[in-house]
């Protein structure tokens, strides 16, 4: 299979990514059936997409294969404990801080303070489980546009969480209530024990 953009396989998947991270940013004002859209906010989220996120996914999965190489169960573990316990936290502080920047708020920092640990906390809840798929299943040159196509359902969350809410899946519909912190540790330890085994 021939790498997405051919000849130009950083500028395809960064710009991928950071189209699907936007569209996700369209997507929450269209189901907020808001009056207006407001496309600055659009903009801002993108800038933020292509000039970081994209850029830094697309070299850490690189990073993290080179340094885990394979799909075993123990380098597919390592991939995820770094990737949730380093990029998670970076990716979302930069999320909060670099729109709030571009948007000229005062204080920068007031969202990432109000709701970082909250949203870091709902990503536990979505991010491992995807990360497990892209990592065990994707071939290096699909992972960055494999994380932009979940991305952009994170997207969405993280934008309404910005504007609406507190961080928590609880506020963006009740996700939290199928599946409790308790229950997530239940599976943590599972694919702890089998990526052990194997």
């Amino acid at each position: 299979m021939q790498p997405i953009g051919g000849e130009f396989p950083w500028l395809a998947n960064v710009t991928l990514y950071g189209c699907l991270f936007a569209g996700g940013d369209l997507a929450h004002q269209l189901i907020a059936q808001r009056e207006h859209i407001d496309w600055k906010h659009t903009r801002n989220v993108a800038i933020v997409a292509i000039t970081f996120q994209g850029n830094f996914n697309y070299f850490w999965l690189r990073a993290l294969e080179r340094r885990f190489p394979g799909k075993s169960a123990g380098m597919v573990f390592r991939k995820l404990l770094l990737d949730q316990s380093f990029a998670s936290p970076l990716a979302t502080s930069v999320f909060y801080t670099g729109v709030s920047f571009l948007e000229g708020k005062e204080d920068i920092f007031e969202d990432w303070r109000e709701k970082f640990f909250n949203t870091w906390r709902t990503g536990l809840m979505y991010w491992p489980f995807m990360q497990f798929l892209n990592f065990a299943l994707m071939p290096l040159h699909l992972r960055t546009a494999f994380m932009g196509c979940c991305a952009f359902l994170w997207a969405a969350f993280l934008c309404f969480s910005r504007q609406n809410g507190d961080g928590t899946a609880t506020v963006a519909g009740g996700a939290s209530n199928c599946l409790t912190s308790k229950n997530y540790i239940y599976i943590y330890i599972y694919i702890y024990i089998w990526a052990v085994k194997n």
